[in-house]
């Protein structure tokens, strides 16, 4: 029986030819074997590679260009080549060394993970944990009541009016009362935001994902949207970063890397970048569509149309095959509320502690820039985009808020609807172009690292272009149809 499992593990024959090359310069000595070393190489690892530069150098030239070589001959990198076939190897000898019993009876779980996988039941599922996981819970549980609360009670009624009070009576200067309690003050629109608007937003979604999470429902989604994902270059796992986009977006694109291919992490990158809101976008979004059902469903029908199209076409576009796709689907179970409320606080105070410094140097920054009158030149530039697709000339502070982060610019369109200056028709097509804008600032930097300066560019240019010009398609055929939302 050993002998059966005892032989090395054989590769398709060009990989073996690049193997045996490999194995033949290879002279240094190892703890490993030389056909271990050689696998390693072409995995690139990092410390075997190392250890060659040092022990091989007169051979080092032609290792690397058999490497390069044995890389260029396959459309998946080798790292995924390799594991695919030793995945393979370990089920053969599973199939030949393990017995099943023919199982009689189904479990209620696995005909309920085969429901969740079904295109035709799956899909109905899907919606309902949409609208009562996100709409519901986050849109109008989180971003409604306890928006209002924090705002209006907490800060309106107490914290704003103590500060304001505070600071006046202790610094006399205009400048710095500005600074701390002005229009754009670091405690009346930055801490404002961060604690009264955001925080009740992303810990709304932050509990109702890690309920999603702990049920195991993630990879039986991605199994069920995996034959569309194919049709814009991607595959089921893509799920995971797509949807940790709806947490933040930065932190999503970091997680491209576990896509296969290179094809499919540039496809990847520039959906999350372009049509996938953050969860407090997303959340400040649905309540100002909240009591605007009609708005609400033309903002999400255009980001999904804008979604599929530019992936569609980018798949078109970008040469490569059709990914492959596999993945452990584990068992279905009930969620514990200690590893939810575990998972909510770990992320809630991660992604805090990271938003805060931020909305404070976003109010220092635009107070900066009213001193120097910097501010108030790129208000003035926005203003023209602004206003070519139907909004007022206010909107412009919004879109440059949005460029610190996402969430920021949709608190400020919260302002806008709160003071009466959109209306139902330009509240739509602000939601649906901010949504579209540039990547935050956090975002942007994170894109250049994966993808490089010259992507990261090309990409920012395409999205400021592309986000304005389905405003104002959007604007026009609301026009011409005569819709009033």
């Amino acid at each position: 029986m050993l002998e059966r499992f005892a032989k090395k593990i054989g590769y398709d024959d060009p990989l073996e030819v690049y193997l045996s090359k490999l194995q033949a310069l290879v002279y240094g000595d190892y703890p490993l074997s030389r056909r271990s070393i050689a696998l390693l190489l072409l995995q690139e690892d990092k410390d075997v590679l190392d250890l060659i530069k040092d022990k091989e150098k007169e051979r080092l030239d032609e290792i690397l260009k058999i490497v390069g070589e044995a890389g260029a001959h396959y459309s998946h990198p080798l790292t995924y080549i390799i594991g695919q076939r030793r995945q393979e190897e370990a089920n053969r000898i599973c199939d030949a060394a393990i017995s099943f019993k023919e199982r009689q009876r189904v479990t209620l779980r696995e005909r309920l993970s085969k429901v969740l996988m079904n295109p035709f039941t799956g899909g109905p599922i899907l919606l309902f944990v949409l609208y009562y996981g996100l709409y519901k819970f986050v849109g109008t549980f989180g971003a409604g009541v306890l928006v209002d609360f924090m705002e209006d009670k907490v800060f309106g009624e107490y914290i704003s009016p103590f500060m304001i009070n505070l600071v006046k009576s202790t610094l006399p200067f205009k400048l710095l009362q500005d600074l701390l309690i002005g229009e754009y003050g670091i405690i009346t629109l930055g801490v404002r935001y961060a604690m009264a608007i955001i925080l009740p937003i992303v810990a709304t979604f932050f509990f109702a994902f890690a309920v999603v999470e702990d049920t195991g429902y993630l990879p039986r989604l991605a199994m069920l949207i995996d034959q569309l994902f194919k049709k814009i270059g991607l595959s089921g796992r893509a799920v995971i970063p797509m949807v940790l986009g709806l947490g933040c977006d930065t932190m999503a694109t970091m997680v491209t890397r576990t896509l296969p291919t290179k094809r499919e992490r540039i496809i990847a990158t520039l959906l999350l970048a372009l049509a996938i809101p953050c969860s407090a976008q997303m959340g400040v979004i649905l309540a100002l569509l909240g009591d605007n059902p009609l708005g609400l469903v033309v903002w999400l029908g255009v980001i999904i149309l804008v979604f599929l199209v530019v992936g569609f076409l980018a798949a078109k576009i970008m040469p490569g095959e059709l990914p492959t796709f596999y993945m452990e689907i584990p068992p279905l179970r009930l969620p514990h509320l200690s590893n939810i409320l575990r998972k909510t606080y770990s992320r809630l105070r991660w992604y805090f502690w990271e938003i805060l410094p931020l909305f404070i140097f976003a109010s220092v920054f635009i107070w900066l820039g009213q001193i120097t009158g910097i501010f108030n030149v790129l208000v003035r530039i926005l203003e023209h985009p602004v206003r070519w697709i139907g909004l007022p000339s206010e909107a412009g502070v919004a879109f440059l808020f949005g460029f610190f982060r996402r969430d920021y610019g949709a608190a400020g369109l919260y302002d806008l609807k709160k003071a009466g200056l959109l209306s139902g028709n330009q509240l739509v097509v602000a939601s649906v172009t901010l949504t579209l804008f540039l990547p935050c600032i956090a975002q942007l930097l994170m894109n250049i690292k994966e993808r490089g300066m010259r992507m990261g560019m090309v990409m920012s240019v395409f999205i400021l272009w592309f986000s304005f010009t389905v405003g104002y398609l959007l604007n026009i055929i609301l026009t011409l149809l005569n819709l009033q939302l």
